[in-house]
């Protein structure tokens, strides 16, 4: 026998399954899959600010989870939780936190910090503490502004000291004297490179000419004989020593001629005589030379 759904019975089906898939489409843009198994862990905070349903849970950058819930506890006036949903693969060793962290962009992340050093886990359920990282611009506001206000007066006298500088009559004289000895350094510089392309190379030329002589005048006294000089030298030099010895010697004339004394005294006696002699001459002549016609 066929059933027969009445009309009002379609319309309840069409209806349920119209909000099953509205609710599974919701969540999923909220980026939660209803399907995905999933680990719920609570996570407690005195501040939730940028914090919002769907805000993303990362660890090391990597998103892990999402926020599922956020309950204000009345009673105590100071505790707030948020229910995460992680990964079923993400284990949460005890002593862990979670910080959240605000965007520029607007909204807040949650970051899990893991205690690694301990191999014990939280189970599903269990709180987590939870800790409200430092702002940037409240870190800027209470670290650098202070530093940068006790500064600006400091800056204020740098800035006096930096125009009366400025507006002093010897710094301009100084710009015009280092003007001119750029325009003087700019000078040199034309005349060295003028030097540098004329001069140099034909200094290289003469000294590559000079290397050349002395190349060539190297080959050549590696072509002398020096052993036969040095030799021929060294006789000339003993030949010299034995006539040296000969003229001091009185065993032959010229060594008696230049030592014998008396022989000495002797030439000047018979030089001294001749002298007399030619002297007598020139004077009396009549005594040496006769005439006579017949």
């Amino acid at each position: 026998m066929k059933t027969k759904f009445t009309k009002e019975a379609k319309i309840g089906i069409v209806s349920i399954v119209s909000l099953a898939l509205l609710y599974i489409g919701i969540n999923y843009l909220k980026g939660i899959n209803l399907f995905k198994p999933v680990n719920h862990y609570e996570v407690v905070f005195t501040n939730v600010k940028g914090v919002t349903i769907s805000s993303p849970v990362y660890i090391d950058g990597f998103k892990v989870g999402l926020v599922r819930d956020i309950k204000y506890d009345y009673d105590k006036m100071d505790k707030i939780t948020v229910d995460i949903s992680l990964e079923d693969e993400m284990r949460i060793n005890k002593g862990s936190y979670i910080t959240i962290v605000n965007s520029f962009l607007g909204g807040s992340e949650l970051h899990i910090h893991l205690n690694k050093y301990v191999n014990e886990f939280l189970k599903p359920g269990d709180e987590i503490e939870g800790r409200m990282a430092e702002e940037m611009m409240q870190s800027v506001q209470e670290k650098i502004l202070p530093s940068v206000e006790a500064m600006l007066p400091k800056i204020d006298s740098i800035l006096g000291g930096l125009q009366t500088l400025i507006n002093h009559p010897a710094l301009a004289q100084s710009l015009d004297h280092v003007e001119k000895t750029t325009a003087n350094l700019e000078t040199s510089t034309r005349q060295l490179n003028r030097m540098l392309a004329n001069d140099v190379p034909e200094i290289v030329s003469g000294l590559k000419t000079i290397t050349a002589n002395f190349s060539d005048v190297s080959s050549e006294l590696k072509t002398l004989d020096l052993q036969t000089t040095v030799e021929s030298i060294n006789a000339t030099l003993a030949s010299l020593k034995v006539t040296t010895e000969k003229f001091n010697s009185t065993d032959n004339s010229i060594g008696l001629l230049l030592n014998d004394r008396a022989l000495y005294d002797n030439l000047n006696s018979t030089a001294d005589n001749a002298s007399k002699l030619l002297l007598d001459l020139r004077e009396h002549p009549k005594r040496y030379v006769h005439f006579s016609v017949f």
